[in-house]
């Protein structure tokens, strides 16, 4: 029996990259995974990679969840398929770069909607059900909340991550009285279809894995068996952190 046997888990981008992955591990821990995505034919693929295993990828794509009422239409379709909510996982963001001094207005804002408003909405329409299941949500935020990088243009993208870990606690704080965890974590670079041309570029690459104690990229595998752990039961005294998972990069 898996680890998150009968558990609907909630994991949002399962078009590619982490959430792919997240999707085909939760569903061999036994949960029971609802997906969803921007990019239709991508979460399609996960969906076919799922049943190839004899699993199902329910959920439905392509949903835009910076719009809170898609948000909100993808989790009342989870309610209304499999009656509770065990498990938000979420993954999806997407975000824009340029140096502060060149950054648009458009892309800031680009920035901050698909990588924290999206959040909160899944969040504020998840909550109630969370709470009768004592369920777990996990965030996604990155090292760029915690440290400056060498590389120009995350300005956006750390603003946004740092909210993360800011709405975690709070979340943790508020979920505490009805049962809810919150947890954060913190990936490092990790090799995924997204990150592929900057590993193929050696002067990128270094610089990406400049302080990197591990002198390699982390895996998308790496990322999800945390999230496996936050989501099972062996974490359950485990609330308001933030797991950083990033070779050792901020050891330094």
């Amino acid at each position: 029996m898996g680890r998150l046997q009968g558990k609907v888990a909630l994991i949002t981008g399962t078009g590619g990259g982490q959430g792919r992955v997240a999707a085909l591990r939760f569903a061999r821990e036994g949960a029971i995974v609802v997906g969803c995505d921007t990019n239709e034919d991508e979460n399609r693929i996960t969906a076919d990679l799922l049943a190839q295993q004899g699993f199902v990828l329910h959920g439905y794509a392509p949903v835009d969840l910076g719009d809170h009422e898609q948000a909100r239409a993808w989790i009342e379709s989870a309610i209304a398929e499999h009656g509770k909510i065990d498990i938000l996982y979420n993954n999806a963001s997407a975000a824009r770069f340029a140096p502060v001094q060149d950054m648009t207005i458009e892309d800031w804002h680009f920035t901050i909607r698909n990588e924290v408003d999206l959040l909160f909405y899944t969040t504020k329409y998840a909550w109630n059900h969370l709470a009768e299941q004592k369920g777990v949500i996990i965030n996604v935020s990155s090292t760029a909340a915690w440290g400056g990088s060498k590389i120009a243009g995350i300005s956006a993208h750390s603003a946004a991550k740092g909210a993360v870990v800011s709405f975690t606690r709070q979340l943790a704080v508020e979920g505490a009285p009805v049962g809810i965890r919150a947890v954060s974590l913190s990936p490092g670079f990790i090799a995924t279809p997204g990150t592929a041309a900057f590993l193929e570029n050696p002067v990128a690459r270094a610089a990406l894995l400049d302080g990197v104690l591990m002198d390699r990229p982390g895996e998308p595998e790496e990322v999800v068996s945390m999230a496996v752990f936050v989501a099972s039961s062996e974490a359950s005294f485990i609330t308001g952190s933030d797991i950083v998972i990033d070779g050792g990069l901020l050891a330094i």
